[in-house]
């Protein structure tokens, strides 16, 4: 992100955001990356997305027999307190962050996604 500053654009790193690394199905993050690049935003903006839209409904049912055999590392960054929101979601519901990860997949709201160039924002 960029913040003006004495009349000066200065490059910063947004400090609300925390890396974090997961496992999720490959078949999803190509079925992501296809949705990404066609509503021209980011993997993690989408996961974010609907990270907050699950969040927010407050309830998850989620069959752990159906977990996807073919996961892959992960890695990106997440706004902070969604991160600790979703750790505490998942201990409550006795689930993994990535089950929680993965399952919000169905609940992006494509209408709300943060455009790509929102990392390139001026505060």
């Amino acid at each position: 992100m960029w913040k003006l500053k004495d009349g000066k654009l200065i490059h910063t790193t947004d400090q609300t955001r925390e890396a974090f690394r997961t496992n999720i199905s490959k078949a999803l993050l190509e079925q992501l990356s296809d949705l990404a690049a066609q509503h021209r935003t980011h993997i993690n903006y989408l996961l974010e997305d609907g990270l907050l839209n699950l969040l927010e409904q407050g309830t998850i049912v989620y069959d752990k027999k159906t977990r996807p055999k073919d996961r892959v590392q992960y890695k990106t960054t997440y706004d902070k307190e969604l991160l600790e929101s979703v750790k505490d979601f998942a201990k409550a519901n006795r689930l993994n962050a990535n089950d929680v990860i993965e399952h919000s997949v169905n609940h992006i709201d494509f209408d709300s996604v943060k455009n790509r160039n929102y990392r390139y924002r001026i505060e």
